[in-house]
C-alpha cells in the first residue's frame, strides 16, 4: 500500500463479529496485530454486543500512513465512528490499542460507555526484545523468501519464542507474482516505535466512566505499582489478573477473559 504523508484521518477497515442490535462494541488490537487476532473472542462476546474489530493504522488491510502517534490514531478511532454512526460505545483495546483506547476515553469521554484496557497500563514502556524483533522483520530479504514457515527461521534467536516467530511472520503477505511483502506498513511503525512505547496521556487526562484493566499474571506489563497511575487517570477503574495468561489472555486464556469482559456488562 502507498504510503500518506498527510495529517488525514485513515478510513479504517474492520471486521464485523456479529450481535446485530445490541450495544457496540470496539476492539483494538495491538502492536503487529490485526482485527483477525480478536475472531474467536470477538464472536464469543458478540452474544451480548455488536462486536466490530478494528484494523487501526498502517495495519492488517487499513490504508498506510507516515504518521503513526497516539493521536492520529485515536483519531482515526473517532472518525470510524462517526462514519459509522456510532454515538457512544464500549471500547476495549490490548497493549498499543489499549493505549488509543485509553487517550480516546480520556479525550472523547463522550464517546465511550466503558474502557477496558488489556495488558497495558498509562505508562512508558522500554522493550529491548522490540527493538530486536523490528531489526529482524527489517532485516528480512524478502526477494528470495519462499515461505513464512522459512521466515520463521530466518528471525533465528533475536525473536524469541516459536510463537512470537509465527506471529512476526503473520504480517507476510503474497505478492501478485508470487513473493512476500509487508502487510504493514513495516517503516513507519518502527520509525514510531520510540513513541509508541510512551505513555500518551497528559498528566490531566482523566476518564470518570466504567473503566476494567485485564492483565495476565504472567506477563510483566502490568505490575502492582502501576495501580495508582491507573486510578489518578480512571478513578472508576476495576483491575483484573488472569492468573493464568501471558500478554495475550483473549487468546491464552479465552474463557476467563470473556467472562472478565461480560462481568461488567
Amino acid at each position: 500500500m502507498a504510503s500518506r504523508s498527510d495529517t488525514a484521518v485513515v478510513a479504517l477497515a474492520h471486521r464485523d463479529l456479529g450481535g446485530e442490535g445490541a450495544p457496540p462494541f470496539v476492539l483494538l488490537h495491538g502492536m503487529l496485530g490485526s482485527s483477525r487476532n480478536w475472531q474467536t473472542a470477538g464472536r464469543a462476546l458478540a452474544a451480548s454486543r455488536r462486536v466490530y474489530a478494528l484494523d487501526l493504522r498502517n495495519h492488517g488491510m487499513s490504508p498506510h500512513a507516515d504518521r503513526m502517534g497516539y493521536a492520529a490514531m485515536a483519531a482515526d478511532v473517532v472518525a470510524w465512528l462517526d462514519a459509522h454512526g456510532v454515538d457512544r460505545a464500549e471500547l476495549l483495546g490490548h497493549s498499543m490499542g489499549g493505549k488509543v483506547a485509553m487517550l480516546l476515553a480520556c479525550r472523547h469521554p463522550g464517546r465511550v460507555s466503558r474502557l477496558i484496557a488489556v495488558d497495558v497500563a498509562p505508562k512508558d514502556y522500554d522493550w529491548p526484545a522490540h527493538r530486536l524483533e523490528f531489526e529482524a522483520m527489517n532485516e528480512l530479504d524478502l526477494g528470495n523468501l519462499k515461505s513464512r514457515a522459512e521466515a520463521e527461521t530466518r528471525f533465528g534467536a533475536r525473536v524469541l519464542g516459536w510463537s512470537m516467530r509465527k506471529f512476526l511472520a503473520t504480517n507476510l503477505e503474497r505478492t501478485p507474482e508470487g513473493g512476500f511483502r509487508w502487510q504493514i506498513n513495516l517503516p513507519a511503525i518502527t520509525a514510531a516505535l520510540p513513541e509508541l512505547e510512551r505513555d500518551p496521556l497528559a498528566p490531566g487526562d482523566r476518564f470518570g466512566g466504567p473503566a476494567l484493566f485485564i492483565s495476565g499474571g504472567k506477563s510483566a506489563y502490568v505490575q502492582p505499582e502501576d495501580r495508582p497511575a491507573i486510578l489518578a487517570h480512571f478513578p472508576s477503574a476495576r483491575i483484573e489478573v488472569i492468573a493464568g495468561s501471558g500478554h495475550n489472555p483473549h487468546i491464552e486464556a479465552r474463557e476467563a477473559f470473556v467472562r472478565a469482559v461480560a462481568s461488567g456488562a
